[in-house]
């Protein structure tokens, strides 16, 4: 089912879980106008789903129980609303779009009484919300109202026209509700989230712009987190001291997208690196504006052409692999150290780039391009905000992370992912040929796709673009068992069969006409010489020299012999000189 695991468990010192990602982008910073924000969900006990919630509505008085969304555990009930809208994944009927990312903050501000947790609090929000501020008024009294469960989160909420960042935390067991601020996005403008509060100080005489929970900074006052002038406040000081784990892990991602949109970003290394202060600014402008191909690229992000590229060094082993094995730190001889936590990664349940667009009707305009498994190597599939239902290969009831199904989405690209990962470097670009195609193919489709339903009746156009979704998504899955089966037969054994024009070349007997045997990069194998020299191949004159065993034997106890002889030599100097100090004192 989709209960995500507790993100932010300690493992060592500073190294937490870091679980999320989420990229933004205001309309005037898109190359259509279009607003964007983007989720990466992270967790190795996340199961790839597309959640669905149809429109309803309810009885007065009705109330709806709250499990928590990591655990399953009974929270409490709420009040139901007498409507609801219509869901799909994380964006609803009116375009409306929720993400999150968990920066935990301290932990004696988790309320344990609280009834909504995160999880909640998106979904929920999802079916009562017709806007972004409409969305952060529900999320907040819904929190003032019952309680917030929850550690630290960054929340990306987002319309057709405005994007949001929400930070908020709660205040601990004996003070129900949370304290909060949220920023809006200048339109010309792109941000980004991972694990780690980002707003610092902000605006308070900025309504329009800027809204804040109006205790935000005298809770922190009264728990000793701030003092000072209300202008030089920062929420992410205050309530999320950042500490070498955040700089490294999470705002290092938050740097990666923001340095391939702008080049002055590049300076911020050193505060990544622990080197300087300079935090990086909330939003930036960047150099050109962006595509959903650009959005989608960045999802996929793993530090390449800096000093970070998770497929470089040594623990990228033989052929490039992005693949670290968890945990993300760890100790020798009582040292710690981490590996690289870049933007795409193992262990993603589901990734999204939600596209809001705010010239077509509210359920053409909405695009969730929704993806299972590691972003880097699998594709975006359009789902339309007007869908009335989910495609079976995304649906959460078709298998679990215990139970492998043939027509679940996840187990399909975990399939491939999963053999690519100990070949990298060979095997991505036969992925990245067929996830190019699709992806190139859908955003040559969607144009006419919006075009053949503006004129239909809602009803009849909300089931054109269901079928349409359907059957795109059925189709990169048939393709995608095909280029498992594909890669299998390429790469079996080790060794790499030739193909011409996406054929293996054969012979009338099917029997390969050639095999490519790869080897290892060079500097893999003067690290293998070095651990281990006896791997060196003997020399002609050495193999012409070779003695019986009896033989070498005897020259063994000679030279063992000879060892114990000038052993006793260097005993006997030792006492001489011994002697020799005792009588000159």
């Amino acid at each position: 089912m989709r209960f995500f695991v507790t993100f932010f468990i300690l493992i060592f010192s500073f190294f937490r879980v870091f679980a999320c990602t989420n990229l933004l982008a205001g309309k005037s910073a898109t190359t259509d106008g279009s607003t964007m924000i983007t989720y990466a969900a992270d967790s190795y006990m996340l199961y790839g789903a597309l959640y669905h919630y149809p429109a309803r509505t309810y009885p007065p008085g009705s109330m709806l129980d709250i499990y928590e969304w990591d655990t399953g555990e009974y929270l409490g009930k709420i009040k139901q609303v007498e409507k609801t809208y219509a869901v799909i994944g994380n964006m609803n009927e009116h375009q409306v779009s929720i993400a999150e990312s968990t920066f935990g903050g301290r932990e004696e501000l988790r309320d344990s009484t609280g009834i909504l947790d995160y999880g909640n609090l998106m979904y929920i929000t999802l079916q009562r919300a017709r806007s972004a501020r409409e969305a952060i008024r529900v999320m907040t009294s819904l929190v003032e109202e019952y309680g917030y469960y929850s550690t630290g989160e960054s929340f990306s909420i987002a319309d057709p026209n405005e994007v949001w960042v929400m930070e908020m935390i709660g205040k601990g067991p004996k003070n129900k509700g949370a304290v909060w601020v949220a920023q809006r996005i200048p339109d010309d403008c792109i941000t980004a989230h991972a694990n780690q509060a980002r707003i610092t100080t902000f605006p308070l005489d900025d309504r329009t712009n800027c809204l804040y929970s109006v205790d935000v900074i005298a809770f922190a006052r009264e728990k000793g987190y701030f003092r000072g002038r209300n202008k030089d406040f920062s929420f992410s000081d205050s309530y999320a001291p950042l500490d070498y784990g955040a700089l490294r892990a999470c705002e290092a991602r938050v740097w990666s997208f923001f340095r391939r949109n702008n080049p002055e970003m590049d300076k911020y290394i050193t505060y990544i690196k622990g080197e300087t202060l300079d935090r990086m600014p909330l939003w930036i402008k960047p150099v050109k504006k962006i595509s959903i191909q650009d959005m989608q690229a960045f999802m996929r992000d793993q530090y390449e052409g800096t000093e970070l590229d998770i497929t470089k060094g040594f623990g990228a082993g033989i052929y490039g692999s992005k693949l670290r094995v968890s945990p993300l730190s760890f100790k020798v001889d009582g040292v710690e150290y981490y590996h690289e936590r870049p933007i795409a990664t193992q262990q993603t349940g589901f990734s999204f780039v939600a596209q809001m667009r705010n010239w077509l009707p509210p359920h053409v305009g909405g695009i969730l391009w929704f993806s299972v498994d590691d972003a880097a190597s699998s594709v975006y599939i359009p789902m339309y905000s007007g869908i009335n239902s989910v495609p079976e290969c995304f649906d959460e009831d078709n298998g679990s992370l215990l139970e492998y199904s043939s027509t679940s989405a996840f187990w399909v690209f975990n399939r491939v992912s999963n053999f690519a990962y100990p070949r990298y470097s060979m095997v991505m670009p036969d992925i990245k040929k067929v996830q190019e195609y699709w992806e190139t193919n859908f955003h040559t489709l969607i144009p006419s796709i919006d075009k053949a339903v503006i004129g239909m009746p809602v009803e009849d156009a909300r089931r054109f673009l269901t079928n349409f979704s359907h059957t795109q998504a059925a189709n990169v899955i048939a393709s995608w068992k095909k280029l498992d089966e594909f890669l299998l037969i390429k790469y079996l054994d080790g060794v790499i069969k030739k193909e011409n024009n996406g054929k293996f070349a054969q012979n009338e007997k099917k029997i390969p006409l050639e095999v490519i045997r790869p080897g290892y990069p060079e500097s893999y194998l003067r690290q293998m010489i070095r651990e281990n020299p006896g791997l060196r191949v003997k020399t002609q004159e050495e193999m012409d020299s070779r003695v019986s065993m009896e033989q070498l034997e005897i020259e063994r106890s000679e030279k063992e012999q000879l060892r114990i002889e000038q052993l006793e030599k260097e005993r006997e100097n030792d006492k001489e000189q011994e002697s020799k100090e005792e009588t000159e004192q």
